[in-house]
């Protein structure tokens, strides 16, 4: 009678099925592969001892940092409060951003983060401190700083790597476009750069009736800004108001940020081997380096040279093309006022055609509408520069 009734219990209430449980291996890692994120796989780790085991295969993963700081304030940071490492991060914020070389690191990696330290190796001041906390409002003091190499140590099949910025490097005025890419090996292979004074979005179909009616007063806004005539060279203008040094300060700028976030990589590209892409960006998508399978591997056979001046790497001579237009509206009714495209290689690389059979790599580099807006520019009159190592 009591075996009746429990098989009748039993068909009622039948015990709970977990379904993830009836996943394979390979549809969990496509899963985790999916998601990406390290702080999301860092979580996963903590749900059951599979996933703990399954997390570090996955191939395929996203590292955003949450802020940065500059090695002169690492040693105080690591024992003050996180006010006193909050002020850290912004005084860095306020001094040139590429004035010292930057650590990367996650912020507030403890409850409820706390599985994602079972992935990797911390201090045990640093375990203390996160096993302290109990809720999402953890004490500000108890915060703790993971670099990417640390965070991402017990990954042991990582192909793709995606590492974000909280924001680019270099501070522009308000209102200016500065974009740029470029490719490494164990050296600069090549770098394009987008610049403009000023962006002016398309008109709305009000702002165009305002102005229509005369009530808007942005009547320059298809003009040069100078009054010269726009035949496809640089006007005089370019070389007296500043125009020039203006670009040359960005170029100059974009490879020390380029080079320098190429130096921070080392230690990561030494210790995951299968690693096939690496991509270093930025929130605002100012700055992108890019990495594939021959660079990578490139710089682990041939070490990178660090500049003597700083913690990045070595800018070798360059040759540079330039292509300059005062005013450039693209399809989209975008306006780029002062729009500017560098193109650059190192002198000892053989010459790599812009457009033609190697297909258009500077147009290549940018995300609509900017990637249009360099394929206009290429078709104007070409600048060459060079310029000296350092």
């Amino acid at each position: 009678m009591g075996s009746s009734k429990s098989d009748l219990r039993s068909t009622i209430y039948p015990e709970p099925v977990d379904h993830f449980d009836q996943l394979p291996d390979p549809v969990l890692l496509l899963i985790f592969n999916k998601i990406g994120d390290v702080k999301t796989l860092g979580r996963c780790c903590g749900v059951c001892s599979r996933f703990h085991s399954l997390v570090p295969q996955v191939d395929n993963v996203v590292v955003r940092v949450d802020c940065v700081i500059s090695d002169d304030d690492d040693a105080s940071s690591s024992s003050s409060s996180s006010s006193s490492s909050s002020s850290a991060a912004s005084s860095d914020k306020s001094r040139h951003p590429i004035s010292s070389l930057f650590r990367l690191v996650f912020l507030g990696l403890v409850k409820p983060f706390q599985s994602l330290t079972q992935l990797i190796s911390i201090s045990s001041r640093r375990c203390s401190a996160s096993s302290s906390l109990v809720d999402d409002d953890f004490e500000q003091n108890s915060v703790t700083h993971h670099s990417p190499t640390q965070v991402l140590k017990n990954f042991d099949e990582i192909k793709l790597l995606r590492i974000e910025l909280p924001s680019g490097e270099l501070g522009i005025d308000e209102g200016a476009l500065l974009k740029w890419r470029a490719d490494f090996g164990s050296t600069l292979d090549n770098c394009v750069i987008l610049g403009a004074s000023s962006v002016i979005q398309p008109v709305s179909i009000g702002d165009l009736v305002e102005e229509q009616c005369g009530i808007g007063s942005n009547s320059n806004i298809l003009g040069d800004g100078n009054g010269e005539t726009d035949n496809g060279s640089i006007p005089e203008s370019f070389y007296t108001n500043g125009g020039l040094k203006l670009r040359v300060v960005w170029t100059i700028s974009s490879l020390i940020a380029a080079s320098a976030r190429h130096y921070l990589l080392q230690p990561i590209i030494a210790e995951h081997k299968k690693l096939e892409s690496l991509v270093l960006t930025d929130v605002d998508g100012q700055g992108v380096l890019c990495m594939n399978r021959e660079q990578l591997e490139e710089l682990r056979v041939k070490p990178l040279s660090a500049s003597s001046a700083s913690k990045r790497t070595m800018v070798p001579a360059l040759n540079m093309r330039l292509w300059y237009a005062p005013h450039l509206e693209l399809p989209d009714g975008t306006v780029l006022k002062g729009a500017t495209l560098v193109a650059i290689r190192p002198s000892e690389q053989p010459k790599k055609e812009v457009v033609g059979p190697d297909g258009n790599w500077v147009a290549a580099a940018f995300e609509e509408p900017y990637g249009t807006a360099a394929r206009m520019l290429v078709k104007r009159r070409t600048y060459c520069l060079e310029m000296n190592s350092f």
